[in-house]
């Protein structure tokens, strides 16, 4: 059986690598999380609506974000034009009056974060609904469903006629199996308007990494590190990305202490990157529409670990071979990397604390001749020995010099 060649633009979406999510809508004036009219117990539906008459997104700048991307070393951004509340960020041209230019903004906020994305360089993404809390999707009856969809191909053909994007994300089909979601119709308005944009289907938590429809480029992992994909016998080539977000929820949670560090988020992207995966980070902004500032600088300092490390990073494709721990080899069309994770730092014992070890780590089955390596970072040589037969590869990987850990370390193999 043999494995499919990607798509050019599907090869691109795989060398962005990493990518920020951006859940924001008038529920983040309400700072629990974009689900608080679902799952609040005291939250009045009519009341809520009223919230858009506080939503002024007086700091919410396309510009600013996109440049928060680039310095995170980020590639593309993906922003909730509509959410499951129902409340569009975009101009729906009199389709719906819920909607941001009728809001206290006064202004279409999505051509506002297309804009600042293709000028900065991130490519754009837009999220797209498919159920609706607000029209009911899920109570609705066969009949009155397929008028519902009818009104969301009319905002679909309004979000990719209008928006200079270079993907789109859908979430919601999960809601409801009892119905017709029409997707081919769906896919086709896609194909019409945009016809190189990445379509992503997010399946939900109970069915990850499912190709939902020959249409779909890449397949969703949600809050999960991403399994491998055996594209062997496939149609076409899909690509993968795993979506968590940087806190417990996916809009602002105003009493949310329980945030990730740079390093976990690198971590988490040097695993998805070992599994062939892009990596999509979810920030809340502030009900004002800014990043809050601890997701911002956790977000630089990734950049700064992308600065070092980035080629093997974005190129990289993952060689399967049986490494110790978590430790992963990628190889791009220029070189050969190793990814290791859990190395101590160096030094006297009363000032160096760490888990994990330096030392020799052997892979098996990389069948590559390799007669040495060196850390990207500082430029040491590795002393690298392999068996006769090629089969055993060991990388003597020394431990971090004092006063530097990169959390994940990588070395170019020769």
């Amino acid at each position: 059986m043999t494995v499919p060649e990607p798509a050019p633009r599907v090869a691109e979406f795989e060398r962005n690598a990493f990518g920020l999510f951006l859940h924001w809508g008038i529920y983040s004036h309400l700072g629990q999380g974009e689900w608080i009219l679902s799952l609040g117990d005291d939250v009045d539906a009519e009341e809520y609506e009223s919230l858009t008459e506080e939503f002024t997104a007086e700091e919410f700048d396309g510009r600013a974000i996109a440049r928060l991307a680039d310095e995170a070393g980020m590639n593309y951004a993906v922003l909730t034009a509509r959410h499951h509340d129902g409340f569009s960020l975009y101009d729906t041209r009199g389709l719906t009056d819920y909607d941001a230019p009728s809001s206290a903004a006064g202004r279409d906020l999505v051509a506002d974060f297309v804009e600042g994305c293709n000028e900065v360089g991130i490519d754009p993404f837009l999220y797209h609904t498919t159920l609706d809390w607000y029209r009911d999707s899920g109570g609705r009856s066969a009949a009155e469903f397929d008028e519902y969809v009818d009104f969301l191909h009319d905002s679909l053909e309004i979000v990719l006629a209008e928006y200079d994007i270079a993907g789109i994300w859908f979430d919601g089909d999960w809601s409801r199996d009892d119905v017709d979601w029409r997707l081919d119709e769906r896919y086709a308005l896609v194909r019409e308007h945009r016809p190189e944009a990445i379509v992503v289907n997010n399946t939900g938590m109970d069915n990850q990494g499912a190709v939902s429809h020959p249409e779909i480029d890449s397949v969703t992992f949600e809050q999960d590190d991403p399994d491998p994909i055996d594209r062997e016998g496939m149609d076409k080539y899909v690509a993968g990305e795993m979506c968590e977000t940087m806190n417990r929820h996916w809009g602002v949670g105003d009493r949310d202490l329980d945030y990730k560090s740079p390093a976990d988020i690198v971590e988490t992207l040097a695993t998805c990157r070992a599994r062939g995966a892009n990596y999509l980070l979810n920030v809340g902004p502030t009900a004002a529409g800014a990043i809050p500032e601890y997701e911002a600088a956790a977000l630089r300092r990734t950049g700064d670990w992308l600065d070092t490390f980035g080629a093997a990073v974005y190129d990289g494709k993952p060689v399967d071979c049986d490494c110790p721990g978590r430790d992963a080899v990628l190889e791009t069309d220029d070189g050969l990397y190793y990814l290791a994770f859990d190395l101590v730092t160096t030094g006297d014992e009363n000032v160096t604390v760490g888990a994990g070890g330096s030392g020799p780590r052997a892979v098996a089955g990389l069948d590559r001749s390799v007669s040495g390596a060196r850390w990207l970072d500082t430029g040491e040589e590795l002393e690298v020995v392999q068996n006769d037969d090629g089969s055993i590869t060991t990388i003597d990987c020394t431990g971090y010099p004092y006063g530097t850990n990169t959390v994940v370390r990588v070395a170019e193999l020769d």
